[in-house]
């Protein structure tokens, strides 16, 4: 089997052609992640030139290395282009297999109550981006290169050269604006933006699960059991998952270090005769490793035709060297993980100490012959959940991740371009342990994270202003866990091609562009700003889009829109005064609708509270919904 570094290094599919590519565009783009390729896409859908530059001659990130899901666990719709990635993988599996086919299935949403998310196989990930990139003759793509340097001029970057993977050659391109979509965050490293890695101590922006760590993982099998316990109690609107962690263990001392959460490849196994290639066993052979793994021993996941992608083979704390390391540096450590997976398996297949019975069910797996095909069956690329970060202008923290105090919502961000919903995790550290936990650093909060609001800040460099870090996104370690998610990065990606629009229309850096016009523009095109329980934007009305800027202002302090319900008195007065703090406004709002008969508000009322003139033309009590369109109209305005 080749070598991962090998296929790194290959330049048979070598760089686009020199003479055809050219040297400026309105946006450079670094990372072919599912992310990057939505932002150049829906950038050149909105008319700018986009270069979108990738490492790896393959495109897609971990939606085309063996990823295998779709990891969210809200099944609204939430962004478009994430949505039209979903359906058009959905088709692939209907056209090719028929309607209601089990692989068709597979790439849908389970039943009401289900965990079962979308699945789908690596190379119809990676064919549907190519696809949609093939169709934008505004995107260039350049591929096998990585960032090496860049010009700036003040604040911002004019160029930014870009090396060949494994050799010298070079090639600079020059535009208005940089998005870093990559995994690692080497376009911003490379520009001097401020970047971090490892984990904050509990101290640094008081966060209850920073730092060194020791909990237990807790799991239920009934749908009863489901957590978080707030979709039975508070009508949360996403779907159970069967795990979380409990509380921190004695030896949990919060301590920061340069530790991150463990990788692996995301290995696409299929036990199709058929299509199975054998298991070899590598020369690099840790047995030892191996057998500590007992509780994981296993297969996983299942994907459509017989396949699986498998993310039991967690090298932990082989990657430290990673986020800052040098391509040499990251290919000698993926090529570990790569012989580190095979291995596990050869070991589940042959080693007396697994008892016979798993060593007959594992022996019927084996590489996929119709995946990677120029790899020997194996992913092009490794997993890495967590490299740099950057530390913008704002920070996503575990706090941003959980009820607000006061509140059954998250903390309001009023300058959100996008939601998280995946509950806060990370997989774990070090293989330390305390009696009674799992190793070191494992965090799954299920029960305690809420769904939450970006704040466009935290893509948002502080020492530079036309580059987008939609990546490397500014978060803390625990904060971190909420948005490491590939719908969560496309979601982001949509909001930032929008930007880029936006600020190249206003002839403004993107982190000069008025956030006002900004959300504006997201709401119109139905990207999510704000969640909510009772509906999603599938078909966004006028007031569902006011709903999505207000609940960016603190206008709604649970997850319930409750748009048709008549609007009382005491909301109204804080509707109509809002504060400028969006979180003491959500405070506000929370009171007022605890105030026990307090009447329906009349149109005119409102309307004379807001200063509209048309407010007494219309009979009987004002719904909340239209209150929201005529406090979006008055702001516009303004």
């Amino acid at each position: 089997m080749r070598r991962i570094a090998l296929a790194l290094l290959s330049l048979a599919c070598a760089a686009p052609n020199r003479a055809a590519t050219p040297s400026t565009a309105d946006v450079v783009i670094y990372g072919a992640t599912p992310g990057g390729i939505v932002t150049a896409v829906a950038a050149a859908r909105e008319g700018l030139s986009v270069i979108l530059v990738h490492h790896h001659r393959h495109l897609g990130g971990m939606m085309s290395n063996g990823l295998g899901v779709l990891d969210t666990i809200y099944d609204g719709k939430r962004a478009p282009m994430f949505d039209e990635v979903c359906t058009r993988i959905a088709a692939h599996y209907r056209d090719k297999f028929g309607p209601g086919s089990p692989q068709h299935r597979a790439s849908l949403w389970g039943e009401r109550g289900e965990t079962r998310r979308p699945m789908y196989e690596p190379h119809v990930a990676e064919a549907v981006f190519e696809a949609m990139l093939a169709a934008e003759k505004n995107v260039t793509i350049v591929r096998e290169h990585h960032p090496v340097s860049v010009a700036c001029d003040g604040r911002q970057i004019t160029r930014a050269t870009f090396r060949q993977m494994g050799g010298t050659a070079t090639t600079t391109f020059t535009s208005g604006s940089f998005v870093d979509a990559s995994y690692e965050g080497d376009l911003s490293a490379v520009a001097g933006a401020k970047m971090t890695w490892g984990r904050e101590s509990r101290s640094t922006y008081d966060e209850p699960h920073a730092g060194r760590i020791f909990t237990k993982a807790i799991f239920v099998t009934a749908a009863k059991d489901y957590f978080p316990t707030a979709i039975r109690t508070e009508g949360l609107n996403l779907r159970g998952f069967r795990a979380r962690t409990g509380p921190p263990l004695a030896g949990s001392t919060g301590e920061a270090d340069r530790a991150i959460q463990a990788y692996n490849f995301r290995v696409c196994w299929t036990r199709d005769p058929a299509n199975r290639l054998p298991v070899v066993k590598p020369a690099r052979y840790e047995r030892d490793l191996y057998l500590e793994m007992r509780d994981r021993w296993g297969i996983g996941l299942g994907v459509p035709n017989a396949k699986t992608s498998w993310n039991t083979p967690l090298l932990v704390g082989g990657n430290f060297d990673y986020p800052d390391g040098d391509w040499p540096t990251r290919h000698a450590i993926a090529a570990r993980h790569q012989d580190f997976a095979v291995g596990l398996l050869w070991f589940l297949q042959n080693d007396p100490e697994v008892p016979e019975k798993l060593r007959t069910e594992m022996r019927a797996w084996g590489l996929p012959r119709d995946e990677f095909t120029d790899n020997g069956g194996f992913p092009w690329e490794l997993y890495v959940r967590e490299g740099r970060r950057l530390v913008g202008r704002t920070v996503f923290t575990e706090n941003d991740g959980l009820a607000a105090p006061g509140l059954r919502r998250a903390p309001v961000k009023n300058d959100s371009i996008a939601i998280t919903e995946w509950p806060m995790d990370s997989h774990s550290c070090h293989l330390d342990t305390v009696p009674g936990s799992d190793h070191e650093g494992k965090v799954l909060l299920t029960e305690e994270s809420r769904p939450g609001q970006i704040s466009y800040r935290c893509l948002l460099p502080n020492e530079l202003d036309n580059l987008l870090v939609t990546g490397a996104v500014s978060s803390s370690h625990i904060g971190w866990g909420a948005i490491r998610l590939e719908p969560t990065w496309m979601h982001l990606g949509e909001s930032a091609a929008v930007a880029l629009a936006l600020a190249r229309t206003d002839h403004v850096p993107p982190a000069n562009l008025a956030i006002d016009r900004l959300q504006a523009r997201l709401t119109e095109r139905g990207v999510m700003l704000t969640f909510f329980n009772d509906f999603d934007l599938s078909a966004p009305t006028p007031e569902q889009r006011a709903a999505q800027l207000l609940g960016t202002r603190g206008f709604f302090p649970d997850y319930n829109a409750r748009l048709a319900a008549p609007l009382t008195r005491s909301v109204a007065e804080v509707w109509a005064k809002p504060d400028p703090d969006p979180i003491r406004t959500a405070r506000r709002v929370a009171a007022a609708d605890a105030t026990t008969g307090s009447p329906p508000v009349s149109p005119a009322e409102f309307a004379q509270l807001i200063g509209r003139q048309t407010g007494s033309l219309i009979p009987g009590t004002l719904s909340r919904g239209t209150a929201c369109i005529w406090l979006v109209e008055k702001s516009a305005k303004q």
